[in-house]
């Protein structure tokens, strides 16, 4: 079964929902290949690097309440096994984030990056919408950290990546994480491991049943 994820690597719920898909698919005995879609929690600019609790204190009411949100968010984290340090994460763009997914996607080593990537940004406090720091977070998968630079200055997969994008708006995705199954049932939010691996073997049986 092939699974697509649309997600964002500085969305908290998307990291927690991979995290709660691997649990899932450590019960699950049929073939899965998974495969990271990009999607933009907000495309705009960010021009100068700002703490993500500023950013949240703007939007949702000030500092205490940002505190409140993401203490929330951490402690979800947490139970599955994930460090989420809020105050350490840099607001960014992921534009470029994306395109080097896609970039490693084609040297099978998307999933490892995007894990690093989420690491970076909720661990480490990396902007991860610097190209040298993009590089950097590379270089740690196994990837050349030269190759990823170089990439990333040119205008290689800016077209294919806009594309994608916008397929993903076409196909009504517009909160993250979402996961399609087999190319046609849709799972939103970082649901419980025993909700997808409900859903896996619904959606199995379905597949199997097809004319």
């Amino acid at each position: 079964m092939e699974i697509d994820i649309y997600a964002d690597v500085v969305c908290p719920w998307c990291w927690i929902g991979r995290r709660r898909l691997a649990q899932a698919l450590a019960s699950y005995d049929g073939a899965v290949t998974v495969r990271h879609r990009p999607f933009q929690l907000d495309p705009s600019p960010v021009p100068t690097p700002r703490p993500t609790l500023d950013v949240l204190a703007e939007k949702f009411g000030g500092p205490e309440q940002a505190r409140q949100l993401v203490a929330r968010v951490a402690e979800v984290g947490a139970s599955v096994g994930l460090e989420l340090r809020f105050d350490r994460a840099i607001a960014a763009n992921t534009f470029d984030a994306h395109r080097l997914t896609n970039w490693a996607g084609q040297r099978d080593r998307d999933g490892e990056l995007v894990e690093a990537l989420h690491r970076a940004h909720f661990v480490d406090g990396v902007d991860v919408g610097s190209r040298e720091a993009l590089a950097g977070v590379a270089a740690t998968v196994g990837l050349d950290g030269d190759e990823a630079r170089r990439f990333l200055e040119s205008d290689e997969g800016v077209a294919e990546l806009r594309a994608e994008l916008a397929a993903a708006r076409q196909l009504g995705v517009t909160s993250v994480p979402t996961f399609v199954l087999a190319g046609r049932y849709g799972v939103t939010g970082a649901q419980e491991p025993e909700t997808l691996l409900a859903a896996l073997a619904e959606v199995a049986q379905r597949e199997a049943a097809a004319p």
